[in-house]
């Protein structure tokens, strides 16, 4: 089934050209169908490159999904234009009386700042508690996985040596578990950070389980008992050169960068990455809109 997406939404060109199937909001409403209503807060620099990665993993289900996107009101993004939030994008206030029944919260590049120095971090708590009773599940990617654990759950990032950069493999602790059903022994999967949380605090943890964890034994997916939260360290939605534009990026500025592990065929840059992960990526989104919102949200919100 496709994607609801905005009419004119630039992402929805790229979708069709890769054959997503994908709706736009004229013929929706001619559907008997009650849709799942997905909202998504993308506090990612480059807003339209996430939109196509996250939309295009939504649109692979058999599930009609109905996508609203979530800007923050106090902050002001410099990367995307006020034409393309002031069109496709709301804000908190004029969503905040609505139920949906997922949620995505993406990552954003300001893990190296303590939560409370990052300008929209009240408005983003509002978000965060609010979500426990207008959504039936929500997704936190990256340093959105870092802010639910911190608020929701009292465990504080913790500042790495150099950055967590490449892709990196992973096991599976507990196959049975339906967020990972289908998945093999062993997942590679992108990271790209400055922070990390304990293992152990997560372990300790009566209201959380640690689903996946890397060979190095950094944290990867991680959910609370009810289900209601599910928490990816890792940047699964990446396409097969966002690293690469990444470690490039960091090269003009000056940083002191090292390459991302396990990504460039023999460490050759002129190679291209092969994306070995796109699988798992896409099944961990179905198992999730499927046992974890379509499975548990109520067909009519009260």
């Amino acid at each position: 089934m496709p994607i609801n997406i905005p009419k004119e939404l630039p992402a929805g060109e790229a979708l069709k050209q890769e054959k997503i199937f994908v709706m736009d909001e004229d013929r929706a409403r001619t559907q008997d169908i009650r849709p799942l209503n997905i909202v998504i807060l993308n506090l990612m620099p480059q807003k339209e490159k996430t939109e196509l990665q996250l939309l295009r993993l939504l649109g692979n289900t058999p599930l009609q999904v109905n996508i609203t996107f979530l800007r923050m009101a106090t902050h002001e993004s410099k990367n995307a234009s006020k034409s393309h939030l002031d069109t496709f994008y709301c804000t908190f206030d004029e969503i905040k009386e609505r139920r949906f029944d997922g949620m995505i919260i993406t990552g954003a590049p300001i893990e190296q700042l303590e939560f409370e120095q990052v300008t929209y971090w009240e408005e983003l708590q509002k978000v965060l508690d609010w979500s426990k009773q207008h959504v039936t599940s929500v997704l936190h990617i990256c340093w959105g996985a870092q802010a639910a654990l911190y608020h929701h759950y009292g465990i504080k990032k913790e500042a790495l040596s150099k950055k967590y950069f490449g892709i990196f493999t992973h096991d599976i602790t507990d196959p049975t578990e339906k967020l990972v059903q289908g998945f093999d022994e062993v997942v590679r999967a992108p990271h790209s950070r400055h922070t990390t949380v304990a293992t152990e605090a997560i372990r300790e943890h009566p209201d959380l389980r640690l689903l996946s964890s890397t060979e190095d034994g950094e944290a990867f997916i991680i959910m609370s008992e009810d289900g209601r939260h599910i928490m990816i360290t890792g940047h699964l939605e990446y396409d097969a050169t966002t690293l690469a534009e990444e470690y490039e990026r960091d090269c003009n500025k000056g940083l002191e960068i090292d390459l991302p592990i396990n990504y460039y065929p023999n460490n050759d840059v002129s190679k291209k990455p092969p994306h070995t992960w796109r699988a798992h990526t896409h099944l961990l989104f179905s198992n999730w809109l499927n046992y974890y919102v379509y499975q548990q949200t109520p067909f009519e919100w009260k």
